[in-house]
């Protein structure tokens, strides 16, 4: 017999009742039923009741053991009595009496309980992350993320991608983020910059003629926590191929992710391919946000027409200079109380906004505190731009383009929220297109990349050096599910040409152009094909399949929200000669007067 175990925790089954069996776990519970002393005993496979009579001669070896403490027990495997068997369990038609027990690891008393569910602050949960990953419902979303990446790998081989690992030490490259820095010993002042994505490397491989390639990639980048991402690193499924166009691109990833989310998703309808098209246009003005949760049956429109010249004055004046007003039209809520409307109102006013006003149509009139000063002509054109009706609400946000979209994406969201009208049994996916080349930076006042600084713009050269640098839209595009953007992506800019105009627009001068980007350049040089790819986010997808909106419960040793490891304590301080090898001087911030 194996010295620790003939079996896993998970695997003893009823046709075993009668033989011999060891098994090596963690106590999960101890039971004391007077006579007899129930232990649980866990290990990564599942989890069996063992159970030993107070007469045995290891009894109070037994029963010494605390919480967590490692063990070996061997004994007989017996049927469980109809009364106790355990339906929730695999194994729960029998049990193991002891007869043997040795010790493997005896544990301390714990800062946090492993056999319970219960919240306790993160802070905690990260500083004893291994005995964190021991709780089953974290211990399970790991094994989850790890069989998403083989499923991956499997089907983008399946799909003729091949994977290759690119650089982790590598140059800055302007992703949009702040890199992670490391400093070179033999080339004193000088840095290398962690990847925030291989991008150019992805290119460089099909300038290489490589076709098809593909990486779980690790992204480094330094920028702030959020629920949907890991501050310091993240992985993503990178990929790249040759010779394509857009709808190229779509037609080789919707299949893995369709599948990836049919195999993993449970019972939860998924979108089949092909996944919508929606403009970034239509995005801001359908759905307030390029991030469209689908599962929201809301839509917005524009209504601008309806108030200009009206006797609402607020709107009116508003919208004669520049003003968009957006309706979110709220089928069937007419017959809500008016603390409905009320709390909404609030909750605008929370937001920042004045309100939210709205308007009910019931029993042939309009209702509402702006109903009053519109015509029957401009309260029927209403009706028709937003297609509603008796029985229907439509609710407004009257600002500058961007802060409606904003607020009335997030009154949607709102509205949908309150109603209980956001689908829960569906991965609802689209893809947003068409999103500009260039934006305006406010606080510059200055062109800048409004996306990946590498897209091809759409109409090429011709656009670059004849249209308006606003009004240029480029081949890229985001894939988003449920209202979280999986990836970015992009057809890639390959023509030198191009690349020098598309950077000029954005205040690069050629010469800066070749010092920062000058192997990728350089490459094009010699013949690049039309190339493009995405890269979707790993976490995130994990994410939504366990169905947390905290992405730390799906990675296995996250940082904390200031991305500090409280289990490893980085980052931490180096000792002065270290320092000195490096050719680095600490210059660190005063402390703070006290008093």
């Amino acid at each position: 017999m194996h010295v620790y175990r003939t079996h896993t925790c998970g695997e003893l089954r009823l046709a075993h009742a009668g033989g011999t069996a060891r098994l090596s776990g963690w106590v999960h519970r101890k039971r004391d039923h007077g006579s007899l002393l129930f232990i649980d005993l866990r290990d990564h496979y599942g989890l069996t009741q063992c159970v030993i009579d107070r007469s045995s001669p290891i009894f109070a070896l037994a029963d010494a053991q605390r919480l967590e403490s490692v063990i070996t027990v061997a004994g007989t495997v017996v049927k469980r009595s109809p009364e106790t068997v355990n339906p929730k369990l695999p194994t729960g038609e029998i049990e193991l009496q002891i007869a043997e027990l040795a010790v493997q690891a005896e544990a301390e008393p714990l800062p946090l309980p492993v056999n319970t569910e219960a919240d306790y602050p993160e802070e905690m949960r990260l500083k004893y992350r291994f005995l964190d990953l021991r709780r089953d419902s974290i211990h399970m979303n790991i094994v989850l993320r790890s069989k998403v990446i083989a499923s991956i790998r499997r089907r983008m081989i399946e799909q003729g991608f091949m994977e290759f690992q690119t650089p982790i030490l590598t140059a800055s490259s302007p992703e949009g983020a702040r890199d992670y820095l490391v400093p070179s010993r033999i080339h004193p002042g000088k840095f290398y910059a962690l990847p925030q994505a291989p991008q150019q490397f992805k290119q460089l491989l099909m300038v290489a003629g490589f076709d098809r390639y593909f990486q779980i990639a690790p992204c480094f980048r330094d920028e702030a926590s959020r629920a949907d991402r890991s501050p310091g690193e993240f992985y993503q499924l990178d990929f790249e191929m040759s010779f394509v166009t857009q709808e190229d691109v779509f037609a080789a990833i919707e299949p893995v992710l369709h599948g990836i989310f049919v195999e993993f998703g449970g019972d939860k309808a998924v979108t089949p391919p092909p996944f919508p098209r929606i403009t970034y246009d239509d995005a801001l003005l359908k759905y307030g946000s390029d991030k469209p949760d689908l599962r929201n049956p809301l839509l917005i429109s524009e209504v601008a027409e309806v108030f200009r010249g009206s006797g609402f004055k607020v709107f009116a004046g508003a919208v004669d200079s520049g003003a968009v007003v957006r309706a979110i039209a709220v089928p069937g809520v007419a017959a809500q109380p008016r603390s409905f409307f009320d709390k909404l109102n609030d909750w605008a006013r929370g937001e920042g906004a004045p309100g939210l006003g709205y308007i009910v149509f019931a029993e042939g009139a309009a209702k509402g505190p702006i109903a009053k000063f519109l015509d029957p002509p401009r309260l029927e054109r209403l009706k028709a731009l937003t297609g509603l009706g008796d029985g229907d609400a439509v609710f407004f946000v009257c600002d500058k383009k961007a802060p409606a979209a904003k607020l009335a994406g997030a009154a949607r969201t709102r509205i949908a929220q309150e109603l209980g009208l956001i689908a829960g049994n569906a991965f609802k996916f689209c893809w947003i297109v068409d999103f500009p080349m260039y934006e305006f930076n406010e606080e510059t006042r200055r062109i800048d990349f409004s996306h990946n600084p590498f897209s091809m713009p759409q109409g090429g050269l011709e656009a670059l050096t004849t249209r308006d640098p606003l009004t240029i839209k480029a081949y890229q595009y985001d894939i988003v599910c449920n209202g979280v953007e999986l990836s970015s992506g992009a057809i890639r800019n390959h023509r030198p040409e191009i690349m020098y105009k598309a950077f000029e627009i954005a205040g690069y001068s050629a010469a800066e152009v070749e010092a920062r980007f000058g192997g990728m350049l350089n490459a094009f040089k010699f013949g690049a094909p039309p190339h493009g790819g995405s890269a979707p986010g790993i976490d995130r997808i994990v994410m939504l399949l366990a169905d947390t909106p905290n992405i730390r419960e799906v990675v296995a040793f996250p940082m904390n929200q200031q991305a500090q490891d409280l289990l490893m304590q980085a980052p931490s301080e180096v000792p002065p000669e270290r320092l000195k090898e490096l050719h680095i001087r600490l210059a660190l911030p005063s402390a703070p007067a006290k008093g």
